[in-house]
């Protein structure tokens, strides 16, 4: 039977390869990223601050609860996913906190991907060595 309480909000963030599937109810701030803490997932302290940064600058932190399932690329990726799928959680949570969202473009996707590697080259713009003679 669920409850009022039980219902989750999702979203999800991509960037480049990652994609993040984000979940959040009302709660007491719990924060959890496959299965672990953030901060026992991410080690870099700047990875740290930048998912919760949507919550500081809507200012949910301890109201909400956030659970992630985030898988590809890297961790540094994967934290940009987790991102902007918890800033799409928040504004399809509470609408009124889109503005606060875009200021801080949270909602923006980051464009960049991989270059594909081109025929006749070492990798993507990397040629072969040139041997005059």
């Amino acid at each position: 039977m669920a409850t009022a309480e039980m219902t989750y909000t999702w979203g999800t963030g991509r960037r480049k390869t990652a994609v993040a599937r984000v979940r959040i109810r009302e709660g007491t701030g719990q924060f959890v990223v496959n299965g672990l803490e953030a901060d026992d997932y991410f080690l870099v302290e700047t990875e740290r601050i930048a998912v919760r940064a949507p919550l500081f600058a809507t200012e949910m932190g301890g109201r909400v609860d956030v659970f992630v399932n985030v898988k590809g690329s890297g961790k540094s990726s994967q934290s940009g996913a987790v991102v902007m799928g918890l800033a799409r959680a928040l504004k399809e949570f509470r609408s009124d906190l889109e503005p606060a969202l875009r200021q801080g473009e949270f909602l923006t996707r980051d464009p960049r991907m991989v270059e594909r590697k081109k025929y006749g080259h070492k990798k993507a713009r990397r040629s072969f060595q040139f041997s005059k003679r």
